[in-house]
């Protein structure tokens, strides 16, 4: 985990800052910063139409009855989009814009399904239930099903209390 927050925090930045600086030196510092405010400026309003369209996805479906699970996940990734593209960068914007477009999305979208799908397990009423789509799951065999009984404690005879006293 260590590993991952070092590089989230110094690699990506530091590579960012040189791809930056490499860029402000063959196309010139205004280039650049045109570019940087170019593409924070697209993708906000990327992000914008395409998150007002999942959220709607999300109502629909929760209209319908259903489990909006696809409709969440593709909003978070466009949520995660968004902040990609309003940070400056070559690689953030280039993630970002990969992020909004439908069909990456898509592919992005069934890993992060199958990475999820494999760390989480719900047990309800004795049947697994996949958490993305709330369909009944192949029973595995790692899962132990015990019944519990309630035992209380016997109400004391009154004749045996008064004995004993």
């Amino acid at each position: 985990m260590l590993i991952r927050l070092l590089i989230l925090f110094i690699v990506v930045p530091a590579i960012e800052l040189a791809l930056l600086l490499f860029l402000g030196d063959r196309i010139g510092p205004w280039w650049t910063l045109g570019i940087i405010f170019t593409t924070g400026f697209i993708g906000a309003r990327l992000a914008r139409s395409q998150g007002s369209r999942a959220w709607k996805r999300i109502r629909e479906a929760l209209a319908a009855g259903q489990v909006p699970g696809t409709e969440l996940v593709d909003g978070l990734l466009i949520l995660i989009a968004g902040a990609l593209l309003v940070t400056p960068g070559v690689i953030t914007d280039t993630a970002g814009f990969c992020l909004l477009i439908p069909p990456t999305r898509r592919l992005i979208r069934s890993h992060v399904v199958a990475y999820f799908k494999r760390r989480l397990h719900i047990q309800s009423f004795g049947t697994t239930v996949d958490p993305l789509t709330a369909r009944p799951r192949p029973h595995r065999n790692d899962v132990i099903e015990v019944d519990a009984e309630t035992v209380s404690e016997p109400t004391p005879d009154p004749t045996t209390a008064q004995r004993l006293s």
